[in-house]
């Protein structure tokens, strides 16, 4: 067998055995030091998140507690997405979103609300009311605004940032042509903000998507889209960048300059959705690969005043999305499939020790 060294500036210095995820086997979480990614960055002065799957919260005791240990804000997975909070037209099922923000309470985390307008996960209802001619436009507003109004009084004072608009440009940098494009127009971005501040004025409001880490056309587009809502006093205060990346399409470029125009706007920014994915079966080199791009984003958040949030989209393997989405990938995350600590877990609390 072989062994690697990953020194945590001496913080976590451990033995990591190689041989567990997808043929590759990490450390064992009780053969690592016990300081966690949030010992460390409540030190860097960060909240370190991750997505939570609320039925693996709820079955698997080590998804459980690593999840209380490991992080100090999480964000819920599924659980307040529209399709899961009203699933048939004015009956509210609130019951997983609730659990999450008791757990977070109970374990002095904060909470990321995600998401209030998407174009995906939305009620049957909903779409099949809007494709039939149903549910017209002046109705459709109103039943946006209530959903945004109703989910976020709901959780007043105990949700930190809402992703309030999620997904809404092309990658050339045009609007997504939703429903809300379609029927509402563009204004229903800047809506959504101010119908999110009436409802809670203390939660941060983001923008949020992916493939927007460095500087290109589409995060150019939510660059002047904030710039303009901004001016217009729209409570526009964040932007999130999610961080879905795959070593097989390198590191995108100028991570730092993008955090930097909007820092300059006066807006926070965060890592939103975090992971890595790779080509299967997994190797040591490609782990190692991994690695780098895990600690390149958060280089880059430690390295912007306007950065103070870093969540991972889920962090172990046995729970990660991204084989049911993208055949023949997969170990995105930053332990396998039995918690085993990979060497982005390393890269990770390495730069989290070395803080800002």
């Amino acid at each position: 067998m072989k062994y690697f060294r990953m020194p945590f500036v001496g913080l976590l210095s451990a033995t990591l055995l190689v041989t567990g995820v997808m043929g590759v086997q990490t450390a064992a979480a009780d053969e690592v030091s016990p300081v966690s990614l949030r010992a460390l960055a409540e030190r860097a002065d960060l909240r370190i998140g991750t997505a939570v799957d609320m039925a693996a919260l709820g079955e698997d005791t080590t998804y459980r507690r690593a999840t209380g240990r490991e992080f100090n804000s999480v964000t819920a997975e599924n659980v307040m997405k529209w399709e899961v909070v009203e699933p048939t037209r004015g009956t509210y099922d609130w019951s997983g979103a609730d659990e999450l923000v008791r757990f977070a309470r109970e374990r002095g985390q904060v909470v990321r609300g995600h998401t209030l307008v998407w174009h995906s996960q939305l009620p049957g209802w909903l779409t099949a009311g809007v494709q039939d001619g149903s549910i017209g436009a002046g109705e459709l507003r109103g039943i946006l605004r209530k959903h945004i109004t109703t989910e976020v009084k709901r959780y007043k004072g105990r949700i930190q940032q809402w992703d309030v608009v999620n997904e809404v440009f092309e990658e050339d940098g045009s609007l997504r042509n939703s429903i809300w494009l379609q029927k509402l127009g563009p204004s229903y971005i800047a809506d959504a903000f101010r119908w999110a501040h009436a409802a809670d004025p203390k939660a941060k409001l983001f923008l949020n998507d992916y493939n927007v880490e460095g500087v290109n056309a589409k995060s150019t587009a939510y660059y002047e889209l904030a710039k303009r809502l901004r001016a217009e006093g729209v409570p526009v205060q964040g932007f999130g960048i999610q961080g879905h990346l795959a070593i097989q399409y390198g590191f995108p470029g100028d991570v730092a300059g993008n955090l930097a125009r909007f820092e300059r706007l006066g807006m926070q920014t965060a890592f939103t959705e975090v992971d890595v994915r790779m080509i299967l079966p997994v190797d040591e080199e490609k782990l190692a690969t991994q690695a780098t791009y895990f600690r390149g984003l958060l280089d880059a958040c430690l390295g912007a005043r306007s950065c103070r949030s870093f969540t991972v989209w889920g962090f172990t393997d046995k729970y990660s999305w991204v084989p049911g989405v993208f055949a023949g990938q997969g170990a995105a995350t930053l332990t396998g499939e039995d918690f085993g600590r990979k060497p982005a877990y390393g890269a990770v609390g390495e730069r989290l020790a070395e803080g800002r």
